[in-house]
């Protein structure tokens, strides 16, 4: 989950075009901080040695200890932002990591699992370990290897080392490393951890990802699975673990710096929920021809393939989970396919039943969380065919997939999603009724009319946005809770969960989200005098609908003490009765209707923790991107 940075420039002895690299890292660290936010530090080579500056707490401690106590201009360096694995939040337990006698410096994101074994066989040698950190052990055996094995050998020192250092490491990792015997050279390694190449003119940089170097650069390089790659200034080479030239993959950066800063919002989680009109819009555009008919480009799974799939299941952790909860009801709906939604850590636990007719739709905005990423190579292994829902443009589980539907939401940096999960829905929309013109299980027309229906979404939350006022008022008014329950049915129960997600993200308070049928089954004992209660109410419209049992549930929990806030379609003048506060969103068909409800909790939600003085961006122990089982 920890961000990661590499810079190399032109070396002293030529013409200096690079940048200072401290300079480069520290930008890259700012645009990353979102990936962890416990340590931060930085290490460059200059005049023959490596200085190195490392502290706990978010990277404006850093930068103050970098203005006390400042590093040398350098043209190579790299950096790190942690997310706490091994060992607590200190000092010490921050990266950079050094070794061999100091002259070699280490950072790294993910866990080595065989790091006991490797420290006590490097105990026995006489290495002297000053943190609890697995990293640490990682550079101790780079050092030591690149002491005794392939010191002097060649140019490629650091490399060799890296390549006879990752066939002894396990667990899943990506590790960089500079020395100061090769002052213009970066080394860097990944397994099941992400990792990409910034192509940069007289420099090259590294990083967990491009927001790391996208202010110098939008051409990236992909690496595959077990691949170390050297960069210096002007080369970049690839070898995998045992030495054999491998190749990368080159793709452009399609968004800028610009659309990562806040925008005039006071939170970057508030641009963000400004951002999703723009966010579902993009998502829709140009997947359909005149015709109405889908074109899924990205899909590369042979429709004859998908025409007899007769199982899907739904990979996914966390608010990706909801989104997929949501998708379950609209391709059952509208494919009349079985569709479960699983855990992605809970998934290849249980002995699942998958094969050649199952499809696994995994949804990950990060296309990194590597939970997800081992429960699709399970289902590979089983002969299942593999869809990835992501965000993130060329990483690892899309390139693992057998094919991939990108959203289109931008850069999302504040750690609790809001525009990526709208787009995860609207993406697993498109794909339902992909595979329902596939089969036949709708006609085109209805197809079409769906389509339009969709792409009224973005005005209509725009219209909520204009009316946020409201329910602001009443998050700033509620920061003294200490618990907020949340009710759905169907598709609003999904909606309900993550309501509550949010809230405990943002604001460290109980919340909890219930299917308000199940409400007489148990959670109902949870009401007391005053306790909060947000209600998801379905449309009155339909045939089926279930809103006269939920404005019940209402008045069984408003009978007890509770107080009603109610999120419901615009013109339901009977749920007034029975609710303190009213929140309404524009019609819209009930599959459809997560895309707006969902609105007005996040908005809540960012209120109320704000309220509270806590940094909705960075909330305490999470980080963007889970990289670690």
């Amino acid at each position: 989950m920890c961000g990661i940075v590499g810079y190399v420039g032109h070396s002293a002895g030529r013409v200096n075009t690079g940048h200072n690299a401290l300079d480069v890292v520290l930008e890259g660290l700012r645009r990353l901080e979102y990936r962890g936010y416990d340590s931060a530090g930085i290490a460059v080579v200059a005049d023959g040695t490596i200085s190195s500056r490392k502290k706990s707490g978010k990277l404006s401690n850093l930068i103050a200890e970098l203005e006390a106590s400042p590093l040398p201009d350098s043209l190579t360096g790299i950096g790190h932002t942690r997310w706490a694995t091994h060992g607590g939040p200190t000092d010490l337990n921050a990266h950079p990591h050094l070794a061999d006698e100091g002259k070699l410096a280490v950072i790294h994101n993910g866990i080595i699992e065989n790091f006991a074994e490797l420290k006590l066989e490097l105990v026995r040698k006489g290495v002297d370990f000053k943190s609890e950190t697995d990293t640490e052990v990682a550079a101790a055996l780079l050092g030591d290897i690149y002491r005794n094995q392939v010191h002097g050998s060649s140019k490629g020192d650091l490399t060799k080392a890296m390549q006879l250092a990752c066939q002894r490491l396990e667990g899943a990792f990506t590790l960089l490393a500079i020395h100061a015997d090769q002052p213009d050279v970066v080394v860097a390694a990944r397994r099941n951890s992400p990792l990409v190449v910034g192509l940069g003119d007289g420099e090259n940089f590294l990083g967990s990802d491009v927001s790391g170097f996208i202010d110098y650069t939008r051409r990236a390089v992909e690496l595959g699975q077990d691949q170390i790659v050297t960069i210096t200034a002007d080369t970049v080479e690839i070898t995998d673990f045992y030495g054999a030239p491998a190749e990368g993959k080159e793709y452009h950066v399609d968004w800028d710096p610009a659309s990562a800063e806040k925008g005039g919002f006071p939170s970057f989680m508030e641009k963000e929920i400004h951002d999703q009109p723009d966010a579902v819009l993009q998502t829709l555009l140009g997947r359909s021809d005149v015709n109405g008919r889908l074109t899924l480009d990205e899909l590369r799974v042979d429709p004859e393939l998908l025409k007899h799939v007769d199982k899907i299941i739904v990979l996914a952790c966390g608010t990706s989970a909801y989104a997929g909860q949501v998708a379950k009801y609209a391709i059952e709906h509208w494919c009349r396919i079985p569709t479960e939604v699983e855990l992605s850590h809970e998934f290849r636990y249980r002995d699942p039943i998958v094969d050649e007719n199952t499809l696994i739709v995994s949804i990950s905005q990060s296309g990194e969380t590597m939970d997800t990423l081992m429960a699709v190579r399970y289902a590979k292994e089983q002969g299942a065919k593999t869809v990835s829902i992501c965000n993130t443009n060329g990483s690892t589980i899309p390139r693992e997939s057998d094919a991939v539907l990108y959203t289109h939401a931008g850069p999302e940096i504040a750690v609790a999603s809001t525009k990526a999960f709208l787009a995860q829905i609207t993406a697993a929309y498109l794909l339902g009724l992909y595979l329902a013109q596939l089969r036949g299980n709708k006609f085109q027309g209805e197809i079409k009319d769906i389509l339009a229906d969709l792409n009224k979404i973005p005005a209509k939350i725009q219209r909520i946005l204009d009316n946020e006022a409201q329910i602001k008022e009443l998050g700033q008014s509620m920061a003294d809770a200490k618990s907020v329950l949340f009710l759905g049915r169907h598709v609003g129960f999904p909606v309900a969960m993550e309501g509550a997600l949010k809230l405990k993200e943002l604001a460290y308070i109980h919340a909890e989200g219930f299917a308000a049928g199940e409400l007489k089954h148990g959670p109902i004992a949870l009401i007391e005098e005053g306790q909060p209660v947000f209600v998801v109410v379905p449309s009155p419209r339909g045939r089926d609908s279930l809103h006269a049992k939920v404005v019940s549930n209402i008045q069984e929990v408003r009978a007890r003490g509770a107080k009603t806030i109610v999120i419901a379609e615009e013109g339901d003048e009977a749920v007034k009765a029975y609710a303190e506060h009213v929140f309404y969103i524009p019609e819209t068909p009930t599959l459809l209707a997560p895309l707006l409800s969902t609105v007005p909790l996040q908005i809540f939600a960012l209120a109320l923790a704000s309220a509270k003085g806590y940094d909705v961006d960075q909330p305490r122990n999470l980080a963007k991107s889970v990289t670690v089982e």
